[in-house]
């Protein structure tokens, strides 16, 4: 991978260590991740959790040059990324459905730290040429992390353009819920209710989730930032569709419109091969039971917590959101 000269590079130092996760703390995780064989790893400032190999490799990642005609898509996982990432590069790419559905979406819009999203303690060479594969794609790229701001490029901003994806946190709790107990790195054993006290705790992969996305939120008057939610994407897909558009400055006509709205719809996608991840099941990276791609749907939290759990988070999602204008739909009329 190429980095920034020397010069920068010297310069450009990431200003976060991290550390193992307290004994007393992975005591409790560990029986419900027996997937973490070895451990997680939180960083100091912002208390991110990941894999220790990504905490190992994280300035490999942070010195990742951004391009001035890249698209950038972040948001906390189960927020979703794979439907966005799949908007984002058809409309980057003239709409081109047919090409999309001949190559896998993980190659056509990589995710940054993928190759360090597992227990092995080394880098592999498998996954260094992925890693590697990403710096030598062809303009214009279109890339996906889960990672905040504070760890990615600082320039990234200033340079690429970026969108943000975020989801009301309730459903993200359930999706990501049936997330770790589908994929095996994960392999949750625990139940709903175990899983929403780690969540709400930040002890789960990739929390905490509302620095995540009020970091986030904070910079969405930046020119080349486009923030949006998951719901709206639920309730009007064209609509959204077209606002993307507008900010990559992108021109489809209404017959393109019209082909990926119905391309995109979520329960098209569900059984798109190129999108759905069911690779994973028969490369033994999932579990034969559940889907990467669920439901999809907005309120369906209300099918798991119990009105205690609900009560719990409610006051957690308040206390979070105290002094920010930032607020979520948790629930909608009607939804595609």
């Amino acid at each position: 991978m190429s980095l920034s000269n020397g010069n920068n590079l010297k310069q450009l130092q990431l200003r976060v260590q991290f550390y193992s996760m307290p004994q007393n703390e992975w005591k409790k995780l560990r029986p419900h991740f027996p997937g973490y064989t070895s451990g997680l790893v939180r960083s100091e400032p912002g208390k991110f959790v990941m894999n220790p190999l990504y905490g190992f490799h994280a300035e490999k990642l942070y010195h990742m040059q951004p391009r001035s005609d890249d698209v950038w898509l972040l948001g906390f996982p189960k927020c979703g990324t794979t439907w966005t990432s799949e908007l984002i590069w058809l409309l980057m790419n003239d709409c081109d459905t047919a090409r999309a559905s001949g190559t896998h979406l993980i190659f056509r819009t990589p995710c940054i730290e993928l190759p360090f999203l597992t227990s092995e303690i080394e880098l592999s060479p498998q996954m260094m040429n992925l890693l590697n594969s990403i710096e030598k794609m062809e303009s214009p790229r279109v890339l996906k992390s889960h990672l905040p701001f504070y760890l990615l490029h600082p320039d990234l901003l200033e340079t690429s353009k970026v969108v943000y994806i975020a989801r009301n946190p309730k459903d993200v709790i359930v999706s990501f819920y049936h997330h770790t107990k589908l994929v095996k790195r994960h392999n949750f054993q625990g139940t709903l209710e175990q899983f929403a006290e780690y969540f709400l705790e930040d002890e789960i992969l990739c929390s905490p989730y509302f620095p995540h996305v009020l970091d986030a939120w904070s910079k969405r008057h930046h020119p080349h930032m486009h923030f949006m939610f998951f719901e709206d994407l639920k309730r009007d897909l064209r609509g959204e569709i077209e606002k993307v558009a507008d900010f990559l400055g992108q021109t489809p006509s209404d017959e393109q419109l019209t082909k990926i709205t119905n391309h995109l719809r979520f329960e098209n996608l569900r059984h798109n091969d190129s999108v759905n991840n069911e690779l994973g099941k028969r490369t033994g990276f999932m579990n034969k039971d559940g889907n990467f791609m669920r439901k999809g749907k907005t309120g369906d939290w209300k099918n798991h917590f119990s009105p205690e759990l609900n009560s719990k988070i409610d006051k957690w999602i308040e206390k979070n959101l105290k002094g920010s204008d930032l607020s979520f739909i948790t629930e909608l009329d009607q939804q595609d």
